[in-house]
């Protein structure tokens, strides 16, 4: 099988760049989620539903901290308290991404974060009594 041939007259040419007209201010480089968290898929910190609360610990820095945009974005969003569900959506990033971004956060102590309390110890014996003798009651 023959690999598809080359458009440009020229192959040692740079290819051709859309007009100006096509590209406007909000156009730019896309950076794939996987380049934003260097290739991680789990936090390094912190474990983080989409209904986990997050909120800054300080102010948004303002020098060089080692952050990247994204990750200044999220202490600027979450200096009200925000959980990971709207985040994602403020971010327009997959879960999994602004997950990462968070557990670094957490780790510099940029965020800190509530997890979401669980509905009942399943393993309450009261619970499955009390369950039972409602349904006794009916």
């Amino acid at each position: 099988m023959m690999p598809p041939e080359d458009p440009r007259p020229w192959p040692d040419e740079p290819a051709p760049r859309p007009p100006d007209d096509v590209i406007d201010d909000r156009t730019g480089p896309m950076v794939r989620p996987y380049v934003m968290t260097s290739g991680r898929m789990e936090p390094a910190r912190g474990k983080f539903d989409l209904i986990t609360l997050v909120v800054a610990s300080g102010p948004e820095p303002e020098g060089p901290v080692g952050l990247g945009p994204e990750h200044l974005a999220i202490v600027r969003l979450c200096q009200s308290v925000m959980s990971v569900a709207e985040l994602t959506g403020h971010l327009d990033l997959p879960v999994a991404t602004v997950r990462v971004m968070l557990g670094d956060l957490l780790d510099k102590g940029f965020v800190m974060m509530q997890e979401p309390e669980p509905e009942a110890d399943m393993h309450d014996i009261r619970l499955y009594k009390a369950v039972i003798d409602g349904l006794r009651a009916l």
